[in-house]
């Protein structure tokens, strides 16, 4: 469980990274609408980078043992960081528009990975 710690940590790292990316370079050549885009993906990484340290840290100490649903819900966490975050980064740069229609399945993963996480509390 401590590689949601690691995973949770090094995507925040890099949700810091981005927004200063943000602020200071894509900021003179994104739109407004775009740069607001671009922001939606980081602070999206940043409460779920929160989250998996959560969950990392929920299971070495409260769930010890009873860990299959919190690992479920780290893995499909960071598959929606990915998704979610990891699309909207890419439709902005690109302009692509069509990656966009990837965003709301990172949607479902955190949807999903949060319900997991209640469910693991309500099985404790």
């Amino acid at each position: 469980m401590k590689v949601f710690i690691a995973i949770g940590a090094i995507l925040a790292f890099l949700s810091v990274a981005f927004g200063a990316f943000g602020a200071h370079v894509l900021k003179a050549r994104l739109t407004e609408q775009n740069l607001s885009i671009f922001q939606t993906g980081v602070q999206y990484q940043m409460v779920h980078a929160l989250g998996l340290i959560l969950i990392g840290i929920l299971a070495l100490t409260v769930f010890t043992g009873q860990t299959t649903l919190l690992v479920w819900a780290g893995w499909l966490m960071t598959l929606g960081v990915v998704l979610f975050s990891g699309s909207l980064y890419a439709l902005t740069l690109s302009g692509v528009r069509v990656l966009g229609a990837i965003t709301p399945i990172g949607g479902v993963l955190f949807l999903i990975s949060w319900v997991l996480v209640v469910a693991a509390v309500l099985r404790a």
